[in-house]
């Protein structure tokens, strides 16, 4: 009988060429240990080419889980295992695994040439260089390929299964449950009963070399996480199918039908995958030749009275500027989501930034605001959709999403919401005139504004009386006729200003839990996780440290210049070069301190605590 040891979090990161499956392999043990229960959090790491050249350094696609019997926060800064498929794997991510951690590695791909390709002069496995990590070389290929030696496959197939044998030796490892990777593999594969069969082989073939192989002694159990969890049922969740989840919702809530208007674009074509399943909620998802007709298409949709969303990244927003600012003039709801990659122009389609902020805020011509919004983890993309269809739709504006690449490809659970529980978002259309003339004659003004939000009124095309002008030259206050009067213009143009002003957004909540922290961490966005992480680190150490996280961006919370001003230092990391301290500054005159990274990774707790620990003892 092996010896099972407990534990109460494991990082686990798997590696292999971008052909190799790393990404269904993370999906499926994220999966099982989600059913599991335990909490958990997720980074997948793409190549930025979509097919490097196999065996090197650029192709090397990794998924990095990190699980635990407690309340966690990030995927972790450093794998106690790594899953290397490759040389190039075991390269590009060795120096990541503290000493002591597991290496498996998969024995029958260091041939000379292979490891030649990426710079290893002699074997890694045989020179000594790897004496500090605890090393499980295994024949990974070779002993899948016997296990299918009575299916009728081409080695080639054959050889393909070997991610499904380094997923059962995992689930071994961990104990996880078995049930869900095979029913995705028989529904996966179908219409081949021969692959599924093959593949579920192969994830039977590591589950038993764990169990009977020597050089396995321990396995090793990570219980649930009862007590981090209010009841409810869970599911796994990525941050683009939270989205998604959070529109379709947002548009019954508001009995609106949803309207996509999209260009595929990296990381943000996930939502434009999943909304298209959605026919039966009354969704209508449209893939256009371009940006500039995605956006057009999503803002004649909100002209006809629909929950109207275009998905993008970065470049895409760039190229949307003008439609949304026509959105701004016409005072029209539009979500504009942006999941944001690394820039500037093309740069980093795989990788995150948060560097997108100043471009939501002011990449317009002319005077064009618009609300802001950010969600801060995976499962919270579906609130922040939620509430940027409130703002939208309430104010008549176009409203800016910005998540990012960690939040839209990593992962957690989530708590699936009662529908009860979900803000009432329907809106009144115009239904006949609103306007009475001097000479007692009743029409439709299109520019008359709701005294409370200044949000003018909605009216569907087609509907009897209520015809009016649309377009991009500036409007008459009131009728919506073509002005060039300068007055009118000034007084237009400070209206619109005053109307996101006013958006009600909630106050600021501070997690000060000494109440004397002289030094605030002020974060947006998904940075979210790895502060919190760094903040409780160093309160575990003793250090009083204040933290609150932004979701409006655009306006501020009205509460955000009196929390300001009771810290004497305010830190703001984030991954762009301080563009909300930038932000906070002008609006505050604090002279915020920044904390910034742009390497195309979210923090590690760590290294971030290490900086805020610096700030605190800086004075």
């Amino acid at each position: 009988m092996k010896q099972t040891e407990q534990l109460d979090r494991v990082i686990i990161r798997f590696s292999g060429d971008s052909g190799d499956g790393m990404q269904l392999t993370g999906d499926l043990f994220t999966s099982e240990t989600a059913t599991f229960g335990n909490d958990l959090a997720t980074l997948p790491n793409f190549p930025a080419e979509i097919r490097a050249p196999a065996g090197t350094l650029p192709g090397v696609s990794s998924f990095q889980l990190h699980f635990a019997d407690h309340d966690i926060l990030t995927p972790g800064d450093a794998p106690n295992v790594l899953v290397a498929m490759n040389p190039a794997a075991l390269r590009a991510n060795v120096g990541d695994v503290p000493s002591g951690g597991q290496l498996i590695v998969n024995t029958d791909e260091f041939t000379k040439r292979a490891m030649q390709k990426v710079g290893y002069a002699t074997s890694p496995l045989e020179d000594g260089s790897l004496d500090g990590y605890r090393v499980h070389p295994v024949p990974l290929t070779t002993l899948t390929v016997e296990a299918l030696a009575s299916f009728e496959l081409a080695r080639k197939d054959a050889d393909r299964c070997k991610n499904m044998f380094a997923l059962g030796l995992l689930s071994w490892m961990y104990h996880r449950p078995v049930d869900g990777t095979e029913k995705f593999l028989r529904s996966k594969f179908a219409r081949k009963p021969e692959i599924a069969a093959a593949n579920i082989a192969a994830f039977h073939a590591g589950w038993n070399f764990g169990e009977t192989t020597e050089d396995f002694a321990v396995s090793y159990e990570v219980a649930p996480a009862a007590e981090t969890f209010p009841t409810g049922t869970y599911r796994n969740i990525s941050g683009n199918l939270a989205l998604s989840y959070g529109l379709v919702a947002a548009s019954r809530q508001a009995d609106l039908p949803l309207f996509l208007g999209s260009y595929p674009i990296t990381p943000a074509s996930d939502i434009l995958h999943e909304l298209s399943k959605h026919k039966n909620f009354g969704v209508r998802t449209f893939q256009a030749e371009d940006e500039i007709s995605a956006v057009g298409a999503a803002l004649g949709a909100a002209f006809g009275g629909s929950l109207a969303v275009t998905t993008t990244s970065g470049p895409g927003v760039t190229l949307k500027a003008e439609t949304v600012g026509l959105a701004v003039s016409l005072e029209l709801p539009l979500l504009v989501i942006d999941i944001q990659r690394g820039g500037p122009s093309t740069g980093l389609p795989t990788k995150t930034e948060q560097a997108d902020l100043l471009q939501a805020m002011y990449g317009r011509n002319g005077e064009a605001p618009v609300p802001v919004v950010a969600p801060r983890t995976p499962a919270d993309c579906f609130d922040a959709a939620i509430e940027a269809a409130r703002i939208a739709v309430s104010y008549r504006t176009p409203v800016f999403l910005l998540s990012d690449g960690y939040l839209a490809n990593g992962s957690e659970p989530w708590r699936v919401p009662e529908t009860d529980a979900l803000p009432d978002l329907r809106v009144q259309f115009a239904q006949g005139p609103n306007h009475t003339l001097d000479d007692g004659t009743e029409v439709f003004w299109p520019y008359k504004r709701d005294p409370h939000t200044l949000a003018r009124p909605w009216a569907i095309p087609g509907t009897p009386g209520l015809e009016h002008r649309i377009g991009g030259i500036e409007k008459q206050d009131g009728t919506g006729n073509i002005s060039y009067d300068p007055a009118n213009h000034d007084f237009m143009v400070r209206t619109r200003q005053a109307k996101i002003d006013g958006i009600d957004v909630p106050d600021l909540e501070v997690d000060d839990p000494t109440g004397d922290a002289t030094t605030l961490v002020l974060g947006w966005g998904s940075t979210y996780g790895p502060i919190t992480a760094a903040v409780r680190r160093i309160r575990k150490e003793g250090g009083r440290i204040a933290q609150a996280h932004l979701r409006h961006l655009n306006p501020f919370p009205p509460n955000l210049g009196a929390v300001l001003e009771r810290y004497d230092k305010v830190v703001i990391p984030e991954m762009n070069l301080g563009q909300l301290a930038t932000l906070v500054r002008a609006a505050y005159a604090v002279d915020a301190h920044s904390h910034t990274q742009i390497n195309g990774m979210p923090f590690k707790a760590e290294q971030l605590a290490q900086a805020l620990t610096e700030a605190l003892h800086d004075h």
